[in-house]
């Protein structure tokens, strides 16, 4: 299907993207092809793979708020959307950027070369009837798009009747999407059965996934802890990985909040997705280069798998046996192709899965172990992938502000609403007197304890007295460099004042700011300062 090339002449490409979809159809592609790889873990990578924007998947059981999320994010309603209490989203909607506003329903959907949705076909009418495209003009969907789902419920009888596999659907959108927010609702927090099977499906994107516990304005303080706990603990063990998943706690839509006790750290929560959200874009081209090689170190297992099974196959009797005795001890050879390759028992698939796979294959079909696959593959990954990294940094300098704006993300850029906005270092931006004047007086009491000669302290003096607020050298030298306004080793009056305001800004869990901001610096200094 793809031709191939030869190894010994060095890749040129023009972009990330280009050099990403011709490693795979030259190198990749025939490696999976030739082991099965498709019939096993993954559909073949089309062009639009490669080429889409980012996209965001949002996962979470009914009433969780996915669709108001969207909602919220864009700050405009989509073709299809629908809100309420009871399970209403029962489709999976692509919602992207679009000219005209309209809908585009699953079978139109999985024919258009354009969009990265071809492989779904796969899963057959009764997922194809729930799958559309919401499109419409909108900033948001400029940089990424949105991939909102079904309300996942409890209990069997909703497994059965949805009528194609849920979990290995998510686990296609999953390999594909550059992030996968998990939304869990504080006020009623139950993980169902088919949910943890979710979760574990998405187990191997860990690194996409994120937790948004929503609704958290409809319980108090105590509460909140309470239920943030719990999460924590129902999460480590059903991904059953050391590592904490970042939980984002807030109320994500645009309504008064119930309990307002934690504005503050709903705002900072929110500030933090927004930015984790907006950096999407700018790392598009990293997050494929990383799912590209996790994807290749698969392809390698695979292929080791399989070619070790043809080789234990008899050429002609006991065909059957042999091959319930080979799938029975998979573990085995799992642990055979481990050592004898010197690779990490993290790269293979589940043991479980791939025998349930296995039952179905002809084993007498399976191609022996071919080396110069193997080799276009480890050349892949030891040379080309290098200098394609070197020109994703490139390409991320060339556009340093590629970001998601527009929507919800607008409301926090600037102005009296913009996060950190009048607090810490920018207590008193906009106010007409100095700020620091306010403690002044109590300050001054302090500084005329130092015995100033010329109406300055001393750097010594002064140090004792800010030892004081048992801040770190390494805080405390930052500070004296922001109020020596004049850089002459000295403090006078109002810029020991202005130490004193910078330790309480400190003191109080805000950062400092890199260079002393205009409305900070001494009236006395300012004609000076300027003029330096």
């Amino acid at each position: 299907m793809f031709k191939k090339t030869s190894r010994k002449d060095p890749e040129l490409f023009q972009n990330v993207s280009e050099g990403l979809r011709r490693l795979y159809r030259t190198k990749l592609f025939p490696l999976e092809d030739t082991y099965r790889f498709h019939d096993f873990h993954s559909p073949a990578l089309e062009d639009a793979d490669f080429d889409n924007k980012p996209m965001v998947l949002l996962v979470g059981q009914y009433s969780t708020g996915k669709t108001t999320f969207i909602r919220h994010l864009m700050e405009q309603d989509f073709p299809g959307m629908r809100i309420g209490p009871e399970p209403t989203t029962d489709s999976f909607i692509a919602v992207m950027h679009g000219e005209q506003e309209g809908q585009i329903p699953g079978n139109a959907l999985v024919v258009d070369p354009k969009k990265p949705f071809r492989k779904l076909n796969a899963f057959g009418n009764a997922f194809l009837n729930r799958f559309m495209c919401a499109q419409m003009p909108n900033p948001v969907l400029e940089s990424i798009s949105i991939i909102d789902t079904p309300g996942i419920l409890s209990g069997e009888k909703q497994r059965i009747s949805r009528g194609y596999d849920f979990a290995a659907v998510l686990e296609w959108f999953a390999e594909r999407v550059d992030r996968i927010i998990l939304l869990f609702d504080a006020h009623k927090l139950d993980i169902s059965d088919e949910f943890s099977e979710v979760i574990r499906a998405l187990k191997n994107h860990e690194d996409k996934m994120r937790v948004v516990l929503n609704k958290a304005d409809q319980i108090s303080t105590q509460q909140l802890m309470r239920v943030y706990g719990a999460l924590m603990w129902s999460l480590g063990k059903i991904i059953g990985t050391p590592e904490v998943v970042r939980v984002y706690i807030g109320s994500f839509w645009a309504q008064p909040l119930l309990v307002p006790d934690n504005r503050k750290l709903f705002e900072a929560e929110e500030q933090d997705l927004f930015l984790d959200i907006q950096s999407l874009p700018r790392n598009a081209a990293l997050r494929k280069l990383n799912d590209l090689i996790k994807r290749a170190r698969l392809a390698k297992v695979q292929a080791y798998i399989i070619s070790s099974l043809k080789k234990e196959m008899p050429s002609m009797f006991g065909k059957d046996s042999k091959k319930k005795e080979l799938i029975n001890n998979l573990g085995e050879i799992y642990h055979k192709i481990e050592k004898e390759h010197q690779i990490s028992p993290g790269d293979f698939p589940n043991l479980a899965k791939m025998q349930e796979l296995l039952n179905g294959q002809d084993f007498s079909k399976f191609a022996a172990l071919k080396p110069k696959l193997l080799e276009a593959v480890e050349d892949m990954l030891a040379n080309d992938i290098a200098r394609l990294m070197t020109m994703v940094r490139q390409e991320e300098a060339a556009m340093p502000s590629q970001s998601v704006k527009g929507g919800a993300f607008e409301g926090t850029m600037s102005g009296p609403f913009g996060h950190g906005y009048g607090e810490g270092a920018s207590e008193g931006i906009d106010e007409l007197e100095w700020v620091v004047g306010r403690d002044k007086p109590s300050y001054d009491e302090i500084f005329y304890t130092l015995s100033p000669i010329n109406g300055k302290v001393s750097g010594a003096a002064a140090k004792k007295e800010m030892l004081k607020s048992k801040l770190p050298n390494t805080v405390l030298g930052k500070i004296w460099k922001l109020a020596d306004v004049d850089k002459d080793g000295l403090l006078d009056d109002e810029e020991f004042a202005l130490a004193n305001h910078l330790i309480k800004v400190k003191l109080e869990g805000h950062e400092l700011p890199a260079s002393l901001p205009g409305h900070l610096v001494p009236p006395s200094k300012r004609g000076t300062v300027m003029d330096d």
